[in-house]
């Protein structure tokens, strides 16, 4: 299914071989988080998507791992921003900016996708389905 509706957004998605389901489970554990069924999927589906130059439009379960450890932890040595272990991010806008869940008392109860803006540190919905998330990011009617 993602594949599919991938490659009918646009011809310059790439995909990688499913995720296995020690590195989908190793989100569970090393995050504490289960993910939103659609992530889910599209992780079974292949293990990250990615554009023309090495562009990626959805990380990979081990990026996703790594990424959002950094990102938990930042703000211990930036005074004026708010704790960010309240989104699971899953992609990037190339400038700093991340795209991800937020994450309510220890899970994800909402298909919203946030961007949080790395200059201000806001924090707001930008799309409210994986779904619209991927198809306005990759053909531009999504801009941060």
């Amino acid at each position: 299914m993602w594949r599919e509706y991938l490659s009918s957004i646009s011809k310059e998605c790439r995909f990688k071989s499913s995720a296995t389901e020690t590195e989908i489970l190793s989100i569970k554990k090393e995050l504490n988080v289960d993910l939103p069924k659609k992530l889910a999927d599209l992780y079974n589906e292949t293990n990250g998507v990615y554009g023309n130059y090495g562009i990626s439009f959805i990380w990979s379960t081990d990026q996703m791992v790594k990424e959002n450890l950094v990102f938990w932890t930042i703000h211990d040595h930036r005074e004026f921003m708010e704790p960010l272990d309240s989104f699971l991010f899953f992609s990037d806008a190339g400038n700093g900016d991340l795209f991800g869940y937020s994450i309510v008392n220890g899970s994800i109860q909402t298909d919203d996708i946030y961007v949080w803006n790395h200059e201000d540190d806001s924090r707001s919905v930008i799309a409210s389905s994986l779904e619209e998330f991927i198809r306005g990011w990759i053909i531009g009617e999504i801009s941060v």
